[in-house]
């Protein structure tokens, strides 16, 4: 199933006093590109967190952004009354103040207040981790649903390319005779007496030349293996990348073999469809 690599999922969950919102938007990247915003008092469950998400995302540009909101009475502040004591202290020695006034002053100085880190209550990390795992579901659920959309759209690129082929397909045998009629031509305006055995020697040299019949064969194969490789259960854009390769490489050739417009004209259009796939494929999973 084709996934896409760009999305956006998030969750909430509220406890007793705290709210915790997970937000996570991914765009595409060749490999994954992992960038995490977290409060420092959970660092230290980064990792378990980064490999959560990376089990689930596999790749793309990733922005994770984990936010803890206090909605109750707890508070990781305190006032450090030591040394606010200390600060009204040295201002009344320098100035005659009301002591109102000195602790405002004294409350913006330098550890007026202090900040003591906890940590981590197991079950609050629980709550954490699940609602990281709603937030992966739902940008889950987007990417699928984007990857439906590029499969549609896959689809009728590779169906577009296959018609294409089946013109030139039809169009070969006048194009072969075409070069027979060519070299015979050439040959007759020599004014000279034509070796038919020569002639039949030069006549294969070129007819293999220009012969596409290989290329033709590989190219349909090609579109059915990437049309199979799209309804398989995994989505791996790098597979589709590779046999678009090889598809891009069977129509340059007939083109370079060629040597006739209007088949000319059909790979032109066959370069055109194969460009639109491969920039769509960019952004598959």
């Amino acid at each position: 199933m084709i996934q896409s690599m760009t999305g956006f999922g998030k969750a909430i969950k509220q406890l007793p006093a705290k709210k915790i919102t997970v937000e996570i938007k991914s765009l595409n990247s060749k490999n994954l590109d992992l960038n995490a915003r977290i409060p420092s008092a959970y660092r230290e469950k980064e990792l378990q967190m980064r490999t959560i998400i990376a089990n689930k995302l596999e790749r793309g540009k990733v922005d994770f952004n984990l936010y803890i909101e206090l909605s109750g009475e707890e508070t990781s502040s305190q006032v450090n009354i030591p040394v606010v004591e200390e600060y009204i202290k040295q201002l009344s020695m320098v100035v005659n103040g009301d002591r109102t006034e000195l602790l405002k002053i004294a409350m913006r100085m330098p550890d007026a207040l202090k900040t003591e880190r906890e940590e981590i209550d197991e079950e609050e990390f629980k709550q954490i981790t699940e609602t990281v795992e709603e937030a992966l579901n739902e940008i889950s659920t987007y990417r699928s649903d984007e990857g439906e959309i590029l499969k549609k759209d896959f689809i009728l690129r590779i169906k577009n390319i296959s018609e294409l082929l089946q013109k030139v397909i039809a169009m070969d045998p006048e194009r072969i005779q075409g070069v027979k009629e060519r070299l015979r031509k050439a040959i007759n305006d020599l004014k000279d007496q034509v070796d038919e055995n020569r002639f039949e020697q030069e006549l294969i040299y070129y007819l293999e030349k220009y012969d596409i019949t290989e290329e033709k064969v590989r190219l349909e194969n090609h579109l059915n293996y990437f049309s199979d490789a799209l309804h398989s259960p995994d989505s791996n854009g790098k597979k589709l990348g590779f046999i678009s390769q090889e598809i891009g490489r069977e129509i340059n050739t007939i083109g370079s073999k060629s040597n006739h417009a209007a088949m000319q004209q059909l790979v032109v259009q066959m370069k055109d469809e194969l460009e639109k796939i491969k920039e769509q494929l960019l952004n598959v999973l």
